[in-house]
């Protein structure tokens, strides 16, 4: 087969296109070149990986498409500055398909390519520095090919100029990237090494100028700490395996360079190996610092008393053993089994709060949870954000600082308790001076109005008439010695000054004692019924306690009954608690009335004119609570009413 020249110079042409084509698309880097309207019209395949985007689709957009700073101004001076310069550098922010926006820096050379400017654009999305306003020479331009492009045939010129452009623009890009390339073959020979390389190995020129292999290894070699290892891990390589690799090359003068091969195809055919290269030490250093950093925020996390929870994905990603410990589960449950804190989460009380320098923001709340072993816990947390501090996948994490105020909060509720109780208290105080007033007065009323009488009249009265005054002056003394004995009793029990000192009774001749005593009193005209069931004779009681509760209860029920019904006490002992029921055929007590029947100074709406002072049952249940009785009340108005005091005790 006989190939004409033309025919030749294109052949060529091709191969040392698809060279170029190779060195471009297994960079790690963005490279693409657009016209001045933005449009793309090459991209490589770390630019598809970036930007999430097809090469087709891309090669249908602009570059305001994915450039989340672009403005057609801005572009026109970045353009106008090209021209000036030949090539610039800045920083922007792209847009993937996806969505997400993440920061870029970007590399712009100016190429001109028969008459037509184009714009060959290197993209770099970590922190390497990026050439700037180098000189960028072809990489693959020879005289030989310009000249034959120059006098090619006129039935490929077409072709001929697409592939010439293509190639320059390529070449315009390898040279703009900030990795080192190095192209060798198995023949021992260097095909192409681009301007970074030579800048990042200090090549010299002796070792440029003979693109010998074996001249280059030997200057490799001294350079590089561990021989061996680049020996057996890169070098020999490209005669054992047609793989990609990855490895980290340490340099004597302390730099580390990220050495990234691909297999060299031609025609599908391997004929050597592609090497990328740069200069990761800064971000090894970085990455390094971040590791002490993180052993060092590990060691704080898991030494401090406040509980650190972080959460990702509304699940928890890391908890300390504070946390373990407030929350009742392991450190493996809560991170390892899709465990959500919301889950734990019973009650939450909010409250923002805005740090020092104003720009940013966390959250104060108390939370109100429930741990693994069922305990409802209070804790004091701090929620914040750390979003550019941590993330994982892109996404945010939430930092939980976490400390158990359970006890405050008790304190805090014992407080309001007690605040209110004191209200209470106030209002009650006014209440007792108030009814205390009205009830001095009557009595106060008829011992002052029968002493005038009787101061008048008494050498003009019979001697009955003047004891018919004495003895309601008697009774009405009675009635304020009654109210002073009861009000007394009842400052002490308010005051939390009786105490409960239990000791062995007979509780039944005890209850036959107490009904003596009523009959003494006045009571005799009702009958009141006694009955006992169990063993009674030695319990463990408080006899002045119980004294006053049975006795009140007695006498109401005798002076709340109707005509000559009777009235009944019945004492059952148990093996852990005594009953006592005082039952009437009384007035009874209204509905409407039973809930506060028990509060100071209240009197039932159905009791007429019956004297009283309204704090004998307030006492009784004053004085129930301090021996750790539990009293009830069931009654019906017009049928009576039966008041039932349990006392819990040691049968001894």
């Amino acid at each position: 087969m006989i190939i004409e020249p033309n025919s030749r110079i294109r052949l060529e042409l091709q191969e040392e296109l698809k060279v170029a084509q190779i060195l471009i698309n297994h960079f790690k880097d963005a490279v693409f070149c657009v016209e001045e309207n933005g449009q793309f019209i090459y991209v490589n395949n770390a630019t598809c990986s970036l930007v999430g985007y097809s090469r087709e689709e891309i090669l249908q957009m602009r570059l305001r498409e994915i450039d989340v700073k672009w403005e057609w101004e801005k572009w026109l001076g970045q353009w106008e500055l090209l021209k000036q310069q030949g090539s610039i550098s800045f920083e922007t922010s792209y847009r993937d398909k996806a969505g997400k926006v993440f920061p870029v820096k970007i590399s712009l050379i100016l190429e001109e390519l028969e008459s037509k400017q184009l714009c060959c654009v290197y993209v770099c999305k970590d922190n390497r520095e990026l050439p700037a306003n180098e000189n960028v020479s072809k990489l693959v331009e020879s005289p030989n090919i310009r000249d034959g492009l120059q006098q090619g045939i006129v039935e490929y010129q077409k072709t001929d100029d697409d592939l010439k452009n293509s190639l320059s623009l390529l070449s315009s890009t390898l040279e703009s990237t900030a990795n080192g390339i190095l192209a060798i073959n198995f023949d021992g020979e260097i095909l192409y090494y681009n301007q970074k390389f030579i800048d990042l190995w200090n090549l010299p020129p002796e070792v440029r100028i003979s693109r010998n292999c074996s001249k280059a290894k030997e200057f490799f070699e001294s350079q590089i700490q561990d021989v061996e290892v680049f020996r057996s891990h890169i070098w020999e390589l490209p005669t054992k395996s047609d793989s990609e690799t990855y490895n980290l090359l340490k340099l004597k003068d302390g730099r580390i360079f990220a050495h990234y091969s691909e297999p060299y195809r031609l025609n599908g055919n391997i004929i050597g190996r592609v090497w990328s290269i740069w200069d990761i030490t800064e971000s090894r250093r970085t990455e390094e610092a971040l590791k002490r950093n993180e052993a060092r925020f590990r060691t704080l996390a898991q030494n401090t008393e406040a509980g650190i929870i972080l959460i990702h994905d509304s699940y928890v990603c890391y908890a300390n053993r504070a946390a373990e410990m407030l929350l009742g589960y392991s450190i493996k449950e809560l991170t390892h089994n899709k465990f959500k804190f919301e889950q734990l989460v019973q009650a939450r009380q909010h409250r923002q709060v805005r740090k020092q320098d104003g720009a940013t923001t966390c959250q104060y709340q108390e939370m109100q949870i429930r741990t693994k072993q069922g305990f409802s816990r209070w804790l004091a947390c701090t929620l914040e954000r750390l979003d550019g501090v941590l993330d994982f996948a892109g996404k945010e994490v939430e930092m939980i600082t976490a400390i158990d105020i359970t006890d405050y909060k008790q304190a805090e509720s014992e407080l309001r308790q007690a605040l209110k109780q004191a209200r209470k208290l106030s209002e009650l105080r006014q209440r007792f001076v108030s009814m205390l007033c009205h009830q001095f007065r009557t009595p106060l009323n008829v011992v002052s109005f029968s002493s005038d009488l009787l101061r008048r009249n008494i050498h003009q009265w019979s001697e009955e008439k003047n004891r018919s005054y004495l003895d309601l002056i008697q009774d009405a003394v009675e009635q304020i010695s009654e109210l002073l004995d009861e009000i007394l009793l009842f400052g002490k029990a308010e005051a939390d000054t009786l105490k409960c000192e239990p000791r062995q009774l007979d509780l039944k001749q005890f209850c036959r004692d107490i009904i003596a005593q009523i009959y003494l009193a006045g009571g005799k005209q009702k009958t009141i019924n006694f009955v006992s069931e169990g063993e009674c004779s030695t319990w463990s009681v408080d006899p002045k306690l119980l004294h006053h509760i049975l006795t009140n209860l007695l006498s109401n029920a005798v002076k709340y009954s109707v005509g000559s019904n009777a009235v009944a006490l019945e004492l059952v002992c148990g093996e852990e608690e005594v009953t006592f029921k005082i039952k009437d055929e009384g007035i009874g007590i209204p509905a409407v009335d039973r809930q506060q029947i028990f509060e100071p100074f209240y009197r039932g709406s159905n009791i007429d004119n019956i004297p009283g002072t309204g704090l004998g049952l307030s006492i009784v249940k004053t004085l129930a609570d301090l021996h750790g009785c539990q009293i009830s009340l069931s009654s019906e108005v017009g049928v009576g009413s039966i008041f039932t005091l349990k006392v819990p005790s040691v049968n001894n």
